[in-house]
């Protein structure tokens, strides 16, 4: 961990992850092996790193060319899931409890709930904050797993209801 990086409570990092200066994680992250938090990155509560994925901070990056004052911030917000070997493409914000699937590229940002797949990555579902894709139907789903209740709009996209 680098210089004004700040780690939360009951984080789990594995081999080989690399935290660099000024990141922030937050309580109850898992961070998988082979991992590098770049400076720029923010981790909220309870965010799952898969293995091997990846983040980057500049947008065009040049060995001979230094950038550092260009870098962008990517937000991961909480409950958000990374798969194994995705990428974040800095400048995005994963929303809560959004899925990026395994080996997808995220070049835009995802909002809560979505499950994102692909190269680029495009949003083809629902997620509950549980983990499980919701079947959407006329509108609104129910978790078959939480029996958590959404409300999806094209305006706000998925809610979830209380």
């Amino acid at each position: 961990m680098l210089a004004g990086s700040r780690i939360g409570r009951n984080c789990i990092v594995g081999q080989n992850v690399v935290i660099g200066p000024r990141v922030s994680i937050g309580d109850g992250v898992k961070i998988q092996n082979n991992v590098s938090v770049y400076e720029g990155v923010t981790l909220e509560d309870s965010v799952f790193c898969g293995p091997s994925m990846v983040f980057t901070n500049v947008i065009n990056p040049r060995s001979a060319i230094p950038r550092k004052a260009e870098l962008k911030l990517t937000r991961v917000r909480e409950g958000a899931t990374l798969g194994a070997n995705c990428t974040i493409v800095c400048g995005v914000t994963i929303g809560r409890s959004a899925f990026v699937g395994a080996g997808a590229v995220v070049t835009k940002s995802a909002p809560d709930y979505a499950l994102v797949v692909g190269n680029p990555a495009r949003r083809v579902g629902w997620m509950c904050a549980c983990g499980i894709k919701l079947k959407v139907t006329g509108g609104r789903a129910l978790c078959q797993s939480c029996e958590a209740r959404y409300r999806i709009t094209a305006r706000e996209g998925c809610r979830r209801m209380e």
